[in-house]
């Protein structure tokens, strides 16, 4: 085991062994150990559907209002 904490290494070493040793009497007594194919990590999300809703088309963000146009409201603001 490669670590630069080589005191929390020497302080887990007595459980590592404790455990390898029940591992040993495991296999001793009959028992095997069978590696089975790990789960992925990140499920695939699922797949976008190819419909496309009619009314998110129609819900589109408006237009700014230009530059002169905005002048010409604070005009017509400030002369209220």
């Amino acid at each position: 085991m490669i670590s630069d904490h080589t005191n929390l290494v020497e302080q887990h070493r007595p459980q590592a062994e404790a455990i390898s040793d029940k591992i040993a009497q495991y296999l001793a007594a009959g028992g095997r150990i069978d590696e089975l194919k790990s789960p992925p990590r990140n499920p695939l999300p699922p797949p976008r559907s190819e419909k496309i809703d009619p009314e998110t088309v129609l819900r589109r963000r408006p237009k700014p209002i230009s530059a002169a146009d905005r002048k010409a409201l604070r005009k017509m603001a400030d002369s209220l």
